[in-house]
């Protein structure tokens, strides 16, 4: 029986490339992940064996990397080696597979990422100071020497 591509969807972040490989009930999984290329095979639920191989578009820490296997996918977290540089592709050549798809359900751009995070803890550390910011003790007029030994339940 003839080896077939498993589809494979991926997007970008600052720090990792995340690979999802569309297989069902997989079993005999295997990632071999290199700093320049992943191989990965499997079989799915008919017994059909799938193989993909891929040459990274840039190094990535193999090290640092990590696989999850769920019901319906494999997906490969892969940390770059340069972070926060944009991969515009997964693979070296310029040639896209057919079977190799950018996830757009998960693609950001993340270029403005730290902008927009660094704004939200300004906002947050704002908030913070109003809600902290103390002012004199609130007024105990209402609290005077007679009312303090009488029984509070009026009897």
């Amino acid at each position: 029986m003839a080896r077939q591509h498993a589809r494979t969807l991926w997007y970008d972040r600052p720090k990792y490339v995340f690979m999802e490989f569309c297989v069902e009930d997989s079993t005999d999984v295997q990632v071999l992940l290199e700093d320049h290329r992943i191989v990965f095979s499997c079989k799915n639920a008919d017994g059909v064996e799938m193989y993909n191989e891929i040459e990274f578009y840039a190094k990535v820490n193999s090290k640092d990397s990590q696989d999850k296997r769920s019901s319906r996918s494999i997906t490969c977290f892969v940390r770059k080696w340069k972070e926060k540089v944009a991969w515009p592709r997964l693979t070296k050549e310029d040639i896209k597979p057919v079977w190799l798809s950018v996830d757009f359900d998960n693609w950001r751009d993340w270029e403005g990422d730290e902008e927009v995070e660094l704004a939200q803890v300004e906002h947050y550390a704002e908030l913070l100071k109003k809600a902290s910011a103390k002012g004199p003790p609130p007024a105990m007029d209402d609290l005077d020497d007679e009312s303090s030994g009488e029984d509070m339940t009026g009897t």
